[in-house]
């Protein structure tokens, strides 16, 4: 009645098929992946992408920038790596929520909506902030392929501290079904695997087909006895977890020993930094969108996040090697394979940083303005869009909305973006309002 973790219910892969537990209950683009990176806490916009060498010196801070690639654009010094690759980047510096809120700030950035009431903080999942995140729609549209879902979350979700989950993660009133796969895993682990994706060995593959189609009939069963609601999510993560356990391919995208001790080196061998390898193999591998989160680190300030309300600068000299790293490594990595045209990289976060620095040397919420970056998949490298004013508080020129950054990354990855679906009660929606940042495509 069970293969390692096949049961009545069925797969149960633990963290595997699904981001919560069921008791909680064409258009012009080339991209054919999407990998979107999320820093959690908010990196400032005045020591990254949008640095104000003239502004004073409590709005400036005592980081320099240094140029880039691309004569007239600069970045922050500690994003050496990075400066090499803005030819390749577009950098979005008038990027808005008007929301100081982590959670409904963060809400507002994955589903295009804005959270209601704005400025929530510790906002949970739920009615009537439920619309669903870009990777659940973007699951919608593309189906799996190779055994591996289209769309997967690494390597845990958003949270405050406290374990507090952001709402916009998740599939909201489309189902359960359509939840991005979240991998809770930490892929820096000296032999990282991921649990229940082989068969036990004592359980050949004749055994296996046997006890699927056992699987099945009981399925069916349960059925007839009234269970279709559950059963519903369990058949989807049943085909999952089969796919998985069956595909040698699908397994093989999580096999980072393969990796030769020079490519893992070059991406750190910090969660962050192997977290963005593993992303480039799942893409690879046909996963459509792999969205990376940023974990907090061990031991640095701020609780390892980049919530700088403290030593804004001492904070970022521990973080900022680490995500330039890691950054620049993919960037490289993906043009060296020939994949950085057809996989679209997105750098952002839920908000940015005060234009002014606090009496701790700190930097506090806000989400007046502050920058994301966009590279490959069809977006034009070495340009700025967008422009804030001197201090990086508001934006002067070429605002940005949530709706329409999730606009182009549909329209990248060959989505129309103004397409329908259909919520629970059947009423047609697009997938977003907003409009295309022609700018950049």
């Amino acid at each position: 009645m069970r293969i390692g973790g096949l049961g009545l219910a069925g797969l149960t892969l633990p963290t595997l098929l699904s981001s919560r537990s069921l008791a909680n209950t064409g258009s012009g683009g080339r991209a054919k992946s999407c990998i979107v990176m999320c820093f959690l806490g908010g990196p400032p916009q005045q020591e990254t992408w949008d640095p104000k060498p003239n502004s004073p010196a409590e709005a400036r801070g005592d980081l320099n920038p240094i140029a880039t690639n691309v004569p007239g654009i600069v970045v922050g010094e500690l994003m050496p790596r990075t400066a090499q690759h803005l030819d390749k980047i577009s950098v979005l510096r008038a990027m808005v929520t008007n929301d100081n809120a982590h959670s409904s700030s963060g809400y507002y950035m994955t589903t295009g909506r804005p959270h209601a009431p704005v400025g929530a903080e510790n906002a949970k999942p739920g009615k009537p902030n439920d619309w669903p995140c870009l990777g659940a729609l973007v699951k919608r549209v593309i189906p799996a392929t190779h055994g591996l879902p289209s769309v997967i979350t690494l390597p845990e979700q958003s949270a405050n501290d406290g374990n507090l989950t952001w709402p916009g993660q998740d599939a909201g009133f489309l189902g359960r079904t359509a939840d991005p796969w979240l991998l809770s895993c930490d892929p820096s682990l000296a032999g990282f695997q991921i649990d229940g994706m082989a068969l036990p060995a004592d359980v050949n593959s004749m055994r296996f087909d046997g006890r699927r189609q056992l699987l099945g009939q009981v399925n069916d069963r349960l059925d007839n006895l009234g269970r279709a609601g559950n059963a519903g999510i369990f058949n989807a993560q049943q085909q999952q977890a089969i796919d998985l356990i069956s595909g040698s391919r699908a397994r093989r995208a999580f096999h980072l020993h393969e990796e030769t001790s020079a490519v893992r080196d070059r991406y750190g061998r910090r969660k962050f930094g192997q977290s963005l390898l593993l992303a480039r193999r799942l893409v690879e591998s046909g996963v459509s969108l792999v969205r990376v989160n940023w974990s907090r680190v061990p031991g640095a300030l701020n609780n390892g996040h980049w919530d700088t309300h403290s030593q804004n600068s001492n904070a970022l000299k521990q973080l900022m090697p680490i995500m330039d790293q890691a950054y620049s490594s993919l960037l490289e990595d993906l043009s060296q394979r020939g994949l950085l045209d057809e996989t679209l990289v997105v750098w952002m976060a839920e908000f940015g940083r005060t234009p002014r620095l606090n009496g701790s040397g700190g930097r506090d919420h806000w989400g007046r303005v502050f920058s994301v970056a966009l590279a490959g998949g069809g977006i034009r490298g070495g340009v700025v869009h967008g422009v804030s004013d001197s201090i990086a508080a508001y934006p002067r020129d070429g605002r940005v909305l949530p709706e329409d950054l999730l606009a182009t990354i549909f329209h990248c990855l060959g989505i129309q973006h103004d397409s329908e679906y259909s919520d629970a009660q059947g009423r047609p929606l697009p997938l977003t309002r907003g409009d295309i940042i022609r700018q950049i495509v």
